[in-house]
């Protein structure tokens, strides 16, 4: 993605309050995470959740981290990264990253926003950017996820179950939907006769607590494979100089004996 392409997307997520990159994802790319998540699936006897938001006929994989070395390659993906860290900032970290396979006969997901969960006045600066990686075509037919285009910037969260006119972000399979923390959104209805796959990578600014807890879910012999913009965007570095240091080291010179030297905000 050229310099130019990355700024228009920053641009419409701020905007809109999401954007779609089409053709983002290698196909071969695809092809492994579709192979290795179904194989997840049978070999952990995944099943749905049954509640209302993780849906009766959704079938999630959460931690994607700690289960298979391919998932390493989507958080820090070329095509998604960019965007993220214009939308937040470089120090953004890992929130979550999940499978969502959405089954036939699946409804609809009550519309909500990612971020209104967190006790913060609306609209506000966005800490949280979120990704739907298409790894098979989202239509509105099999369940694309459902967006309220304007909504990051109300001054308020939907009130959960209720009906809100929305569209399908409708996008080939390959293409990567990102949007804002506050856009109003939820999985559409499958009304087809396959399932709908997708993985949820999740991002939040580097002073925000992460949906899922990288430093303890992740097992440190599988963190010291991870590069090391892998292992800063799940918090084994520190943001801006200060934020999750420990005694003055970053976690990764304290748990992972990483030798790099730190400096504090205040030693700089």
């Amino acid at each position: 993605m050229t310099p130019q392409e990355t700024a228009a997307h920053i641009a419409a997520v701020e905007a809109d309050g999401y954007t779609i990159v089409e053709n983002a994802i290698e196909l071969a790319l695809i092809d492994e995470l579709n192979e290795t998540l179904f194989r997840l699936e049978r070999d952990m006897n995944i099943v749905p959740a049954k509640n209302s938001f993780e849906g009766h006929k959704t079938v999630r994989i959460y931690n994607l981290l700690a289960l298979a070395p391919i998932f390493q390659r989507i958080p820090v993906h070329g095509s998604v990264l960019p965007v993220v860290e214009g939308v937040l900032d470089e120090g953004c970290l890992v929130s979550s990253l999940s499978s969502i396979s959405i089954d036939p006969g699946e409804s609809g997901q009550p519309i909500h926003a990612d971020d209104q969960v967190m006790p913060v006045g609306k609209p506000h600066a966005p800490f949280v950017c979120n990704s739907m990686w298409a790894l098979t075509d989202f239509t509105e037919e099999n369940g694309a996820t459902r967006i309220i285009p304007g909504t990051h910037k109300s001054d308020s969260s939907p009130e959960y179950g209720t009906h809100y006119d929305s569209i399908p972000a409708e996008m080939p399979k390959g293409s990567v939907l990102i949007w804002h923390g506050s856009l109003w959104h939820g999985g559409g209805a499958n009304r087809s006769s396959a399932r709908r796959v997708g993985i949820a990578m999740n991002y939040c600014a580097g002073y925000i607590r992460q949906q899922e807890n990288q430093q303890l879910g992740i097992p440190l012999d599988i963190v010291k494979t991870f590069e090391p913009r892998l292992r800063e965007l799940c918090g084994f570095g520190t943001y801006r100089s200060l934020i999750g240091h420990i005694d003055k080291k970053t976690p990764a010179q304290r748990l992972l004996g990483e030798a790099r030297e730190f400096r504090t905000i205040w030693d700089s």
